[in-house]
């Protein structure tokens, strides 16, 4: 087998490189050639995956209202909390080997992103079985902590056991489709998603119906689709990787990468758990905004509810954009090509302000007839939410460009900057906006926290990015028994906060 990677900046260690010298027609040179085509030809199929991703959900959700009702619909979303939570994690280790591969591969190191892909695949494996065991024990707890509804209750436990047998081979789908986007390989998990979101769609019905063969499960037949779904599409994505020779594959004495090396895991964990820790701070930030907006009455609670479905899928072009310019500006900091960083976040906001700017627009000319399929024409709530409408979708082209500069900086493993910048965006900044502010506007106050907040973050993030310390070193894959970790960038919460003081 023989491994093409791009040519080298700079002269490495001979330790660092893989003895191979030709990639697979899986992997993308993300280190030449011009920089705004490359880009956003390798951020559409992200883009691609994450409308399925919520379209899948949105599906299901139609199964199970229609066929199951009101009560089940409460049950999955309870256990919906739950499950964003556990993916928040796993999307944080993602990002962080994502992060290693991409500047290994850069750096012509394949052997370096093998081990770090193949210490996050053990990692999560097994963080994700005993999650999987402890929370098929430990639910009928988990969701009386939570005060799941009565009437929901049996069904929520139903459907919840069935989901955490789940998390192994939906957690194994997402890390090696983040894996295949640090190599440069973006369009093999938009395939592999079509695949997965068919079988899932199609099987809900057929196992919570009973229809043809199949026994009626009621709502642990949705659960048993997605388990099926995602069982079906890792061990396929699996043998595509085999077949394909694609140069993530483990074979021989490299299976042994499975087993996570403790400095790997050092490395993967310090950057992995503050990107997860940005999932919490965004869920933290909801809850309470929700709590804030259930005071205002049913009407504004249910307009609220489906402004948000919008917004949910005019911010899928800025997590698309700053997902490809992490991984294309990992691998040119990995092949030493600091002189194509900049024209990389450059291009990322101007593709940002296109696409979000466009899905902005369009929400806003046709948000009338879009609201009007969540809530009938006539209802009181569709006024609120076109108002809520108004006041906030276009502050997202902002969040957009904090979405681009946080894929930049976290590139060269500055973790805890973004954190801090979200936390006090998020929290202090926010909830003061609508402390005061609510005296004088009211309800009002609540929608003109979103643009203060994401105006503030962005502000705070081009500062960081123009300010901060997180150019300085580089992550290197350390070798076994050895810590080696050279970017210096986010060490501590405290220098990371110094740019933004």
């Amino acid at each position: 087998m023989t491994d093409t990677m791009p040519a080298p900046q700079h002269s490495q260690p001979a330790s660092q490189h893989s003895q191979h010298s030709r990639p697979q027609r899986s992997g993308r040179d993300l280190t030449s050639g011009p920089i705004a085509p490359t880009l956003l030809a390798f951020a559409l199929p992200t883009l691609g995956s994450n409308v399925l991703q919520s379209l899948n959900g949105s599906i299901n959700t139609i199964w199970v209202g229609r066929f199951l009702g009101e009560d089940a619909l409460a049950a999955t979303s309870n256990a919906n909390i739950i499950m964003f939570l556990m993916f928040g994690m796993v999307f944080g280790f993602g990002m962080a080997a994502t992060i290693l591969v991409g500047q290994s591969w850069g750096r012509r190191d394949v052997d370096g992103a093998r081990r770090a892909f193949g210490s996050a695949v053990g990692l999560v494996l097994a963080a994700s079985v005993v999650t999987a065991i402890a929370g098929y024990v430990f639910a009928p707890e988990i969701l009386t902590l939570l005060a799941t509804p009565g009437r929901a209750y049996d069904e929520a436990l139903e459907y919840l056991r069935v989901i955490f047998l789940s998390l192994p081979p939906s957690m194994l789908l997402v890390l090696v489709f983040m894996g295949l986007r640090g190599i440069g390989d973006s369009l093999t998990p938009l395939w592999f998603m079509v695949l997965s979101v068919v079988l899932d769609s199609s099987l809900n019905p057929v196992l919570i119906l009973g229809l043809g063969p199949a026994p009626v499960w009621g709502i642990a037949g949705s659960a048993a689709a997605t388990l099926v779904a995602n069982l079906i599409s890792c061990a396929v994505l699996v043998g595509y990787l085999y077949w394909r020779d694609v140069p993530l594959r483990l074979r021989g004495a490299e299976w042994r990468y499975l087993l996570p090396e403790r400095a790997l895991t050092r490395l993967i964990a310090s950057k992995g758990l503050p990107i997860g820790a940005q999932m919490l701070v965004i869920s933290g930030a909801g809850l309470a905004m929700v709590g804030l907006v259930n005071r205002n009455g049913v009407e504004v609670t249910a307009a609220y509810g489906i402004a948000q479905q919008i917004w949910t899928y005019i911010q899928m072009p800025a997590m698309a954009i700053g997902a490809a310019v992490s991984a294309m500006t990992a691998q040119n900091i990995g092949a030493g090509r600091w002189d194509r960083v900049g024209a990389i976040a450059r291009s990322g906001i101007l593709f940002n302000l296109l696409l979000t700017g466009g899905a902005i627009a369009l929400s806003l000319v046709f948000d009338r007839a879009i609201l009007a399929l969540f809530v009938g024409a006539d209802s009181a709530a569709l006024p609120i939410a076109r108002h809520i409408n108004h006041i906030v979708t276009w502050a997202f082209v902002l969040f957009g460009v904090t979405m681009v500069v946080f894929g930049t900086v976290r590139a060269n493993g500055a973790v805890w900057g973004p954190l801090a910048i979200l936390f006090t965006a998020m929290f202090p900044i926010r909830l003061g906006v609508v402390a005061l502010l609510h005296p004088t506007l009211g309800v009002d106050a609540l929608w003109w926290s979103f643009p203060v907040s994401l105006f503030s973050s962005m502000s705070l993030a081009l500062l960081y990015y123009a300010r901060g310390t997180w150019r300085k070193g580089a992550l290197v894959v350390p070798h076994e028994h050895e810590c080696e970790e050279r970017s210096h960038a986010d060490v501590e919460p405290a220098g990371a906060m110094k740019p933004t003081a």
